[in-house]
């Protein structure tokens, strides 16, 4: 009887606005190699697809061979696991349905699933991270867009078409901002960086007060936190209404799911204790009374989240390989 050794590695991928970044990661979550490109240099997807399964075939060739790895998992914004596709995604180049998912495992003859950035990330949470152990929270992803992941007794609640959850697309203000999923007063319009940047340009309209943020050659949500770090009246303003807005949010969510805890990841989410605070107050504020003073609210310490949560995903696939 011929006889088969089980493949103890796989390759988890983050697709960003701005970066890919692919990496080997065995079954103890160590990550073996991992490298990067630039997203935005590939608007044609073809040409992103032709690339990326070059790369990770490269990568997996150099560390191991083809036959140390079993699956490729994919975290990417607008992912759905349901269909492996990414689904008419606001943030990235390739517009309607692209079936990334089938498209790799064509080239690369290797199995194939696709999440979305959130649903990884909240894989990556559960399994390695701050996350561990828990069974009822949410992941909230603060960054270029604001996604969200719902895990609901130990399990991802994916929804009828795997879009359960996203609350950065949920309606706060009633004909408010533009957002790019084509509603207004979403939630992401208000929270995501270029939302924060957008407060900030309003505070500073409102008022001739001086500011560090005026003097500033590029508005970000890093940049106005360095600010609010030197005392700055008006940027603290910035995150105390950014920090209200998405505790509002937050607690229409948690009045109907009751999580145990929200876990932050993605770059907003380091402005730290000036968005933490007045999205506390205004969490508890509007949360059903029930549920006020028992969330906890956690910011992720794991590096590379995406890419582990990746990884997470890989394993749960069917195994396939075209050369078996």
């Amino acid at each position: 009887m011929e006889r088969t050794t089980a493949k103890k590695r796989v390759v988890g991928v983050d697709i960003s606005l701005a970066e890919t970044t692919y990496a080997i990661v065995d079954v103890k979550g160590d990550i073996i190699a991992k490298d990067s490109f630039p997203t935005e240099d590939y608007p044609d997807i073809n040409q992103y697809v032709s690339t990326l399964s070059e790369r990770i075939l490269g990568l997996i060739e150099r560390n191991g061979g083809y036959e140390s790895v079993r699956s490729v998992g994919i975290s990417s914004p607008s992912g759905s696991f349901m269909t492996g596709s990414i689904v008419n995604s606001p943030n990235l180049p390739w517009k309607g349905v692209i079936p990334l998912a089938a498209m790799l495992r064509d080239r690369m003859g290797l199995a194939v699933a696709l999440a979305n950035n959130a649903t990884v990330s909240a894989l990556g949470e559960h399994t390695f991270g701050c996350a561990r152990g828990m069974r009822d929270f949410v992941l909230i992803t603060l960054g270029t867009g604001m996604g969200s992941c719902l895990f609901s007794n130990g399990l991802i609640h994916k929804g009828s078409d795997g879009f359960g959850g996203e609350v950065g697309h949920t309606c706060v203000v009633d004909g408010g901002r533009q957002c790019g999923c084509g509603n207004k007063g979403c939630l992401e319009t208000y929270t995501a960086a270029k939302g924060i940047v957008l407060t900030a340009k309003e505070v500073m309209a409102e008022s001739n007060r001086p500011s560090l943020m005026r003097d500033l050659e590029k508005l970000s949500p890093r940049t106005i936190k360095d600010c609010c770090d030197q005392g700055d009246e008006l940027a603290i303003e910035v995150y105390r209404r950014t920090g209200r807005i998405l505790g509002l949010g937050l607690a229409n969510y948690a009045s109907v799911v009751d999580p145990e805890a929200f876990v932050f990841t993605g770059g907003v989410a380091k402005a730290g204790h000036w968005l933490m605070d007045p999205m506390e107050e205004a969490f508890n504020e509007y949360v059903f009374h029930n549920i006020r003073g028992k969330a906890k609210f956690l910011i992720s310490e794991l590096e590379l989240h995406d890419v582990l949560g990746a990884s997470v995903l890989a394993w749960e696939v069917r195994e396939y390989s075209l050369f078996k």
